[in-house]
Order: structure tokens, then C-alpha cells, then sequence
């Protein structure tokens, strides 16, 4: 336990120093001020009374001192506040800048599969930012607490020096149970961490744009908000439990500190009317029996918050430090492996794959070609394992058994990013992204994208994103827009660089496939061109436009297109039917005919649609 904590607290201390240095050592200065603050003014009070106990005596400079003294007190907390506020911004801005670098940087799939993987993340989102800032803010004031605790126990030691055994007693038994009470609220978090995401999905599905007509179509607004508010129960009832004990420890430490005070006060007080102690002497042990309490609940709660924030910081550090799902290549020599240009193609040997070790293989023993400068087309029924085939092609994941190889070198040798640079893909279930339409395309090659959202376009990029959209047959759509190519495809958000939010436009399933489309074809140098149905969502006039363009586009080029309407890929050179994670069939769209198999049994049922037919009907 005390090596991960010792680590987190470095780590925590690191990205706090990475922060602004300065202003760092501002608050450390100002801390030491604040904590010497209270013991000189106990001592300046204690000065003030006696001497107005003292006939003749000059009261001038000690109550000049002490009005100083209170304009510090007054003024230095303030200060402090504020230099905590930019401190802790400054490193919520370094540490949110690593952690999504780090969750970008993650090549693989599985890890953003996993439920508990999602658990660290929403943790770390919120440990990040806050957790330096508690781990600094929580050592400073228990360093500033201390400083004051130190000097109030010199002066109670003068004084009083029995009356350190009882002060001192109770702070150790207050600090341990501060201590259990930090790690519970560790705990609780992360138990509740679940139950806090389920909450704000079920939030998000009443407010999204996306779910909103299914949500009214179907009623599922009652439902939805009941599951939210059970949700909401859970977490408050966590909080509840945590509540109860705090009150229960930290109640019982704040009797038992009383009980101390009183016992001393009594002292005092006897001891002064004996003669034993001044004026000033009562004072001043007054504010020492208060400050030493008082320091001790600043040190107290200034540990426990920072053991609070080193423990839950560490699933920051768990995210921001996880080895990656997919291993790089190793470097030979000093030198890494780059990826060549495709000039024979990519074979699948032997690939095995399923997605757990307890799930059900979806790829089996595929052995299968997609040869360079050829037009390739993957069928077959639902769920026989078309997309996963795409997902170790773009390598989100890699083979259990077997391997994919890229002229003849096998994917898990070459560098994920300089793969994935010469692949292009059109997903089937592309992302609809709440940007401009000149972004939503752009995103298919960052480097055309400006870095600032308010900066202007480079002429030659904003080119390439427009012939993108004119081969993907969106041009059209797009500069009917109401501001064009940078009219805003959400309702959600206004737009960034316009003052009319009426500008958005939500587009239709087929007008976002060409967009998504359009995303794919601006990587002209792309080796490899993916289209999982790149046309489901299109009427039959424009799925035949569509395909008019990808088959000049695709000309020359190595493709692999995906698609239930067997109509769309007859012209391919080679026909794979992918059945139940294995391959059915090969061949040409007529060799399949003929072959009267799988592929002439799907295809005969669909072309039965068209005409009055028997379904049993063999095409050829």
C-alpha cells in the first residue's frame, strides 16, 4: 500500500511542478505565511492584554503589530484561494491533455470493450485534473497546519506542558480514523463508478438529438427516467453510508477534542484565580488550546485528503501509463520497420479470432487473398464475420491464431499509425460527427484540418476536402447548405464561427453515407480502400450513381467492398462468401452462379424480389 501511494504522490507532485513552477512555489510561500499568521497573533494579543494590565505601559507599536496582523489574516486567505483556483486549472489542463493522449493513443478495440476499463476511465476523468491539485492542496495544508501546530504547542509546552499528553493523544486517534475515513471515500467512489455512468447514459438518452424520436415514438421517456433516478438511489445511497460514517468519526473526534479543551480551560481559569497565571497568560492559552485543535484538524484533514487523492489518482496513473493492447514492432539495429507501398496484396492465413476466451470464435481458419490492384467483395449472411475480418485488417485487433500478412509481412511487425495511414475505410457504422461539413470530412486526413476551429482553411486542403465530396457525389448536397461547407451538421451545438445557431442542419442517413463516403476517398494515396456497405443507406438512384464513381475510383486500386445487395458487387474480380466465421465460396460473380452454391441461393432470392418468379428459381 505505501509503495503505490509514495509513487502517486510523485507523480501527483510531477505534473503539479509541470504546471507553472512559480506559481508552485507562490502558494508554498504563501502557505508558510498563513500558518505563522495565527501564532502571531495569539502572541500579539497576549502582549496587548498584559500590558494593558500593567500601568503606564505603551500600547502604540504591539497594537499597530496586531491590526497588521489582522490584515494578513484577512487578506492572505484570499489570496491563497485564488492562486489554488489557477493551480489547480493549470494542472487539470496538463493532466486532461495526457489522459486523452494516452486513451487516443490506445491502437486496439478490446480495452474500450471492457466495462471495467470504462470504470478507470471516469475515474481517472475525474481523479486527474483534481487529484494533483488535492494531493498539493491537501500537503500544504497539512504542512501549513503543522507549522501552526507547531508553534501553538511550544507556547502550550511553556504554559501548560501536561496539557500536550490529552492534545496530542487525540489528534493521533483523530488521524487514524481520518485515515480509514479517506480510503472508505476512495472505495466508495470507485464502487459507485458504475452506477455514476449508467446514470449519465440514461440522462444523455432523454436529451440526445439521436434518441429523441425513438424516445417519444415508443414512450420511453418514464421508463428511461425511472432507471436514472434508480440509478441516482444507488449513488446517494453510497453517499448516504459514507455521510453516516463520517459523522459518527469525525463526530466522536470533535467530542473528544472538546472534552480536552474544557478540562484545560478549567485548569486555566483556577490556575489564574490562584494567582499562578495573567491576564494575558489565560489568553494566551486559550488561543494555543485552539490552535493546537485547530492545527490539528488542518493536519488531519490535509493528510486524509491527500490519501484520499493519491488513491484515487492511481486510476489516472493506471490509465495515462497502460501498455497498449496491440505491441508495437520491435526496432532492428536502431532502425524501425516502415510499411511499404502494396504491391502484391494481403493474405489472411489460417486466421483465427473471437473476441473473449469465453465467447465463440467469429473468424475460423479464413485463408483468403485480396490481391493488389484488384477489386475484391466480401459477402455472406449476418454475423459470418465480415466486419471482424475489417477490424483485423485495419488491425483493432490481432489474430488469435494465425496471422494477416501485408506483402508477405505480418501486420504485428509493421507500426499500427503508418498502417492505418494507407487504409481507407468507409465503416458501416460511420461516425456522425457534430462538426462543420467541411470537418466532417476532413477528419478522414487530419493533416487537412486546421488546428484552431477559428482559423481559416489553406486553400490547397480546403481543395481536396471539396474534390472528396464531388467523387463522393455530396458536392451538390453540401454548398446547398445554408453556410455551405461550413454549415454546422448538429442541432446540439451552436456554430463556432457563426452568430446564427439556425444554420445547423441535421442530414439524412443517405446524405451522411456519402459524407462518410467522401471521409474515406481524401486519402487518395491509400493503399487499401474498405467500404463496409457503403451504400445501405441510399435510394436505388443514388446506390447506382454511387457505385458508378467508386468503380472509376476503384479502378487500379486495391478494394475490399462489403455489402448484403449482391447487385452491387457482381463486377468485382473475385467474390468471397464468408459463412459462419469460415470462407463458403470464391470465385467470379458467374463462376458462383454456377457453382449453384451459397452465393446463387442469396443472390437468386434477391432477384426474385424484382421479377414474378418462383423462388426457388436458379440464377445464371
Amino acid at each position: 500500500m505505501i509503495r503505490p501511494i509514495a509513487s502517486s504522490l510523485a507523480a501527483a507532485t510531477e505534473l503539479a511542478w509541470s504546471s507553472g513552477r512559480g506559481r508552485l512555489l507562490l502558494r508554498v510561500a504563501l502557505a508558510l505565511m498563513v500558518s505563522a499568521m495565527p501564532v502571531v497573533v495569539a502572541w500579539l494579543t497576549k502582549a496587548v492584554l498584559d500590558r494593558l494590565a500593567t500601568p503606564g505601559a505603551s500600547l502604540t507599536f504591539p497594537v499597530l503589530l496586531l491590526a497588521l496582523a489582522g490584515v494578513g489574516v484577512a487578506f492572505l486567505p484570499e489570496v491563497t484561494q485564488y492562486l489554488e483556483g489557477e493551480l489547480e486549472r493549470a494542472i487539470g489542463l496538463i493532466a486532461r491533455g495526457r489522459l486523452y493522449a494516452a486513451i487516443a493513443g490506445m491502437p486496439g478495440l478490446r480495452r474500450f470493450e471492457d466495462p471495467r476499463f470504462h470504470d478507470r476511465i471516469a475515474l481517472a476523468t475525474q481523479a486527474g485534473p483534481s487529484g494533483p491539485s488535492d494531493v498539493v492542496g491537501g500537503a500544504l495544508g497539512g504542512a501549513q497546519g503543522l507549522l501552526t501546530l507547531t508553534g501553538f504547542v511550544a507556547t502550550l509546552a511553556v504554559l501548560s506542558p501536561w496539557m500536550l499528553v490529552p492534545v496530542l493523544a487525540a489528534g493521533a486517534i483523530a488521524l487514524n480514523g481520518q485515515l480509514r475515513l479517506s480510503r472508505y471515500r476512495a472505495e466508495t467512489i470507485a464502487r459507485l463508478g458504475q452506477a455514476s455512468r449508467r446514470e449519465f447514459f440514461f440522462a444523455q438518452l432523454l436529451t440526445s438529438v439521436g434518441a429523441a424520436k425513438e424516445v417519444r415514438l415508443y414512450g420511453l421517456g418514464g421508463l428511461f427516467g425511472t432507471r436514472m433516478l434508480a440509478e441516482l438511489r444507488r449513488i446517494n445511497a453510497g453517499h448516504r453510508s459514507l455521510g453516516r460514517r463520517e459523522v459518527l468519526i469525525q463526530g466522536t473526534h470533535g467530542i473528544l477534542g472538546a472534552g480536552v479543551a474544557g478540562a484545560g480551560l478549567f485548569w486555566a481559569v483556577t490556575t489564574a484565580r490562584a494567582g499562578g497565571l495573567t491576564i494575558g497568560d489565560v489568553s494566551m492559552f486559550i488561543l494555543a488550546t485552539a490552535g493546537v485543535q485547530n492545527g490539528l484538524t488542518i493536519v488531519i484533514h490535509g493528510v486524509g485528503r491527500m490519501h484520499e487523492a493519491m488513491l484515487l489518482f492511481g486510476h489516472y496513473r493506471f490509465v495515462v501509463g497502460a501498455e497498449p493492447d496491440l505491441p508495437e514492432p520491435v526496432a532492428v539495429n536502431g532502425s524501425r520497420p516502415s510499411v511499404r507501398p502494396l504491391t502484391k496484396g494481403i493474405e489472411l492465413r489460417d486466421v483465427w479470432f473471437r473476441y473473449g476466451d469465453d465467447l465463440p470464435w467469429a473468424l475460423r481458419g479464413v485463408n483468403l487473398t485480396i490481391p493488389a490492384g484488384r477489386a475484391t467483395a466480401l459477402v455472406g449472411p449476418n454475423g459470418g464475420g465480415k466486419s471482424t475480418l475489417v477490424k483485423l485488417l485495419c488491425r483493432f485487433y490481432d489474430p488469435t491464431r494465425g496471422a494477416v500478412l501485408w506483402d508477405g509481412v505480418d501486420l504485428r511487425e509493421l507500426p499500427v499509425a503508418e498502417l492505418r495511414r494507407r487504409i481507407g475505410t468507409v465503416f458501416q457504422d460511420f461516425m456522425a460527427y457534430e462538426l462543420s461539413a467541411a470537418e466532417n470530412i476532413g477528419v478522414g486526413d487530419p493533416a487537412v484540418l486546421p488546428a484552431d476551429a477559428l482559423a481559416d482553411w489553406e486553400r490547397g486542403d480546403r481543395a481536396r476536402v471539396v474534390d472528396a465530396a464531388l467523387r463522393a457525389g455530396c458536392h451538390e448536397t453540401l454548398t446547398g447548405l445554408p453556410n455551405g461547407y461550413e454549415t454546422m451538421l448538429s442541432r446540439t451545438f451552436d456554430p463556432i464561427n457563426h452568430d446564427d445557431p439556425a444554420t445547423g442542419v441535421l442530414l439524412s442517413g443517405g446524405q451522411w453515407q456519402r459524407v462518410a463516403l467522401a471521409r474515406a476517398l481524401l486519402r487518395d494515396d491509400a493503399d487499401l480502400l474498405v467500404l463496409d456497405e457503403p451504400s445501405s443507406g441510399l435510394d436505388a438512384e443514388a446506390e447506382y450513381e454511387v457505385h458508378r464513381r467508386l468503380r472509376d475510383h476503384r479502378d487500379g486500386r486495391t478494394s475490399l467492398l462489403i455489402s448484403h445487395r449482391l447487385s452491387t458487387v457482381r463486377d468485382a474480380d473475385s467474390i468471397i462468401v464468408l459463412s459462419g466465421g469460415t470462407v463458403a465460396e470464391e470465385g467470379s460473380h458467374a463462376a458462383l452462379l454456377g457453382h449453384g452454391g451459397l452465393y446463387a441461393r442469396l443472390f437468386g432470392l434477391q432477384a426474385s424480389g424484382y421479377l414474378d418468379a418462383p423462388q426457388d428459381q436458379v440464377w445464371t
